[in-house]
């Protein structure tokens, strides 16, 4: 019987391989995230689907505060009809999100009857498919995603995975400024990206 081993230096040889070819994707990916979250789409939908964010209180965060903004600035300029703010509740004495969006756009100036809602979803995932439902109930097919900048890419590709007409409208500021936290943030959602990839969640 023969003992052949593989020699070690062609064991290293395919472990760095392998090493680079991943790290190679991982950095591919994070830049194509980036540069995806800096290009914007001038097109009018019939709806702006605000993916949900923290909430304090009955306030919306700094981050979540940006999105509702932005969406209404479509709403205003007639890039959308319609709003669907999106975001369940996150702590128990705190509102759900979509209703703090909600009430933010209408205290400026958002007809409410051009304001709809999903109150359950916790992720991105959630989010999308429950606003698709609300979307599906009034006869809205095309939209606009809006979002943090990073966050697009993922956001879009799940909109798309779930059969929806959707384009990305990341938010033209954010919270995410200094070199840190926007490096924390592409890296969560570089990872978060090849887990909706290879499980679609």
């Amino acid at each position: 019987m023969l003992n052949y081993k593989i020699p070690k230096k062609w064991l290293i040889w395919v472990t760095v391989t392998l090493i680079s070819a991943l790290l190679l994707a991982i950095a591919s990916s994070a830049s194509s995230i980036y540069l995806y979250g800096n290009s914007t789409n001038n097109i009018k939908a019939d709806a702006a689907i605000v993916l949900g964010a923290a909430v304090w209180g009955q306030e919306p965060s700094p981050v979540f505060r940006e999105r509702i903004k932005h969406a209404i600035n479509l709403y205003k300029n007639g890039s959308v009809k319609t709003i669907i703010f999106t975001g369940g509740v996150g702590e128990s004495n705190e509102l759900a999100e979509a209703i703090v969006g909600k009430n933010y756009a209408i205290a400026q100036q958002v007809k409410a009857a051009d304001i709809f809602t999903e109150t359950e979803s916790r992720t991105t995932h959630q989010n999308l498919k429950n606003a698709l439902e609300v979307a599906n109930t009034h006869q809205l097919t095309k939209f606009l995603i809006v979002s943090d900048p990073l966050h697009m890419k993922r956001a879009v590709l799940m909109a798309r995975g779930l059969g929806m007409d959707a384009h990305s409208s990341p938010t033209p500021t954010t919270r995410y400024r200094s070199f840190q936290s926007q490096i924390e943030f592409l890296s969560r959602e570089t990872y978060f990206y090849f887990v909706y990839l290879v499980f679609k969640i």
